[in-house]
């Protein structure tokens, strides 16, 4: 039986959670301090400690620093600050991970199952790189809202379904939808839950040194490389590696990309000696493949290894059934972090905002809402709390109604036309329509639904 202690003053967090974990046969120790803690580690031994980051007298990165000091003890922070500063300092600390509040009792059980059963693959150096890029997306949280639409169930369903497979997976879908949010997801209901889970933002990846930092590279390898580094393919041994925003990468990585995944091997660059690897793929991007291969910008065969299973994440203008589901989470969620009362929406501007584009999607939402909940005072958001560019926005787009039901016509038009024609070319068999098409199945029968196809 694993033993847990549990920091923090809340004493209502303590016990609810608590009460949680002994359903698993957990053994719990509670603490409302660090000096009431570290008392404890002196004369018990825990498996485990959770610890908020808010505590009198000694903060959290404090506490962690104690307990790795003199404990070798796995410790996880929680606290309801989504700082990238305080995230990155505590995985250097030694920190296993890091997790904002609201806590999700279910996701939070995985977190700590991974903590008490992988063994640790970074060293602290590495950790702390690979989880800034994380959360520099905003990706650390494992407060996300998923919709209870049939869109919605459908989307997390197969999301579900593909997670315990070997398939490589490719997500696409607008920025801000929560891509990254729906691969760790695939990642914690895989068989490769208890391994690690490494994410790269290629769009970031300059290509001076892309295969640097994918593959590894070997002391001596070039100016500046005054010792051995593990590339992010290494780390992610064993575990998943996300690839976000796949189409940023340059014509010569994918091609080595896709020599990797054909061979499961990599080559550090300057070395002589390959390192066999096992690494799940799951790749995403807000641009359109198709085009990008049709342009000579992205490899026809990389695309095809990637995308054994394709998943598309609609964009929230598409997903008004789950709109007022999303508006009161993030409110919600704002109101936690900034340590306030939940405050309601005015129902007329619930509705303008429905009108919106979300160009940001949730990203765009969770900011614009948690920005309303600092600045409402009065205990209800108002159309005065929110930026008044969204509002002149919908008031220039009504002035160009009549063009805008035109353009709908022309484009509908044409999409039926495209997608009766290519059912009819595949025997009207969906799943190589929606195959061809490069969009996922759930997609393509919304469509021959809001497009009236009788098929």
């Amino acid at each position: 039986m694993s033993k847990i202690l549990i920091v923090d003053d809340d004493p209502f967090f303590n016990k609810t959670l608590s009460n949680y974990l002994r359903r698993f046969d957990y053994s719990i120790e509670t603490s409302s301090s660090s000096e009431e803690a570290l008392e404890l580690l002196k004369t018990e031994t825990f498996d485990l400690v959770i610890t908020d980051y808010r505590l009198p007298k000694m903060n959290g990165l404090e506490l962690i620093e104690k307990i790795k000091t003199h404990w070798n003890t796995r410790v996880i922070l929680i606290t309801n600050y989504s700082d990238i500063r305080t995230a990155v300092k505590s995985i250097k600390l030694g920190a296993f991970e890091f997790v904002s509040k609201p806590v999700i009792p279910e996701e939070f059980k995985l977190v700590i199952e991974n903590a008490l059963n992988s063994p640790l693959i970074y060293s602290t150096k590495d950790r702390s790189s690979s989880v800034k890029k994380s959360l520099s997306k905003g990706a650390s949280s494992t407060s996300v809202v998923k919709g209870s639409s049939e869109q919605a169930q459908e989307l997390w369903s197969y999301a579900k379904q593909v997670a315990p497979t070997q398939m490589s997976v490719m997500i696409t879908g607008e920025s801000g939808t929560g891509k990254e949010y729906v691969a760790k997801f695939i990642h914690n209901h895989s068989k490769r839950k208890d391994q690690v889970f490494v994410a790269i933002d290629c769009g970031a990846l300059p290509e001076s040194i892309a295969s640097s930092e994918l593959f590894g590279h070997v002391k001596g390898a070039f100016t500046g490389a005054d010792r051995d580094k593990k590339g992010q393919f290494e780390f992610a041994n064993g575990g998943t590696l996300f690839l976000d925003e796949i189409a940023n990468l340059s014509y010569e990585s994918q091609v080595k990309l896709l020599r990797v995944l054909q061979e499961r091997k990599i080559r550090p660059v300057g070395g002589n000696k390959e390192i066999e690897i096992d690494v799940r793929i799951i790749a995403a991007t807000n641009e359109n493949l198709t085009t990008a291969i049709s342009e000579n910008k992205f490899r026809n065969d990389l695309f095809h290894r990637l995308n054994e299973f394709s998943l598309n994440i609609p964009s929230l203008k598409e997903r008004l059934e789950d709109f007022e589901e999303f508006i009161h989470f993030f409110i919600a969620e704002a109101c936690d972090e900034l340590e306030k009362d939940t405050v309601d929406i005015d129902l007329q501007l619930l509705e303008d905002l429905k009108t919106y584009d979300w160009p940001g999607n949730l990203r765009e939402m969770r900011n614009l809402l948690k920005r309303a909940a600092l600045l409402c005072q009065e205990g209800t958001i108002l159309h005065k709390h929110l930026p008044q560019s969204i509002f002149e926005k919908k008031e220039a787009s009504v002035d160009m109604t009549l063009l805008s039901n035109d353009l709908k016509e022309v484009k509908e038009h044409h999409e039926r036309e495209m997608i009766l024609k290519c059912l009819k070319k595949n025997k009207y068999n969906k799943s190589k329509t929606a195959k061809e098409l490069n969009i996922d199945r759930t997609t393509l029968y919304n469509k021959i639904k809001s497009l009236g196809l009788d098929v």
